[in-house]
């Protein structure tokens, strides 16, 4: 996702744009591999046998990594290189010598 991301951050559109651009254009095959192996550890998640909490486990894990990779780490991209490219709109800061 982040490496869509930095492509559309090249080819000119904004930090925001291109984090939006990026989850809409990944949202349904990382939705896909999630649900596909949610779904196969679900038997294990519902049966009563000694396996059942490493089945639920693996599906929070699923779950939260999901929404992390859908919803984090694009409005983290956004947030971090939105700040790089008003630093560079906005050039170098030149600070004034102090005076002895």
């Amino acid at each position: 996702m982040i490496s869509f991301a930095r492509e559309r951050l090249a080819a000119g559109t904004d930090a925001l744009a291109a984090a939006l651009d990026a989850g809409s254009t990944r949202f349904r095959p990382v939705l896909m591999t999630a649900l596909a192996m949610i779904i196969g550890m679900a038997p294990m998640a519902i049966e009563p046998s000694q396996n059942a909490p490493l089945g639920r486990a693996v599906i929070g894990g699923l779950v939260f990594a999901t929404c992390a990779t859908l919803i984090l780490v694009p409005t983290l991209f956004s947030l971090v290189h939105g700040r790089d490219r008003k630093t560079v709109e906005a050039g170098p800061v030149h600070a004034k010598p102090a005076q002895v």
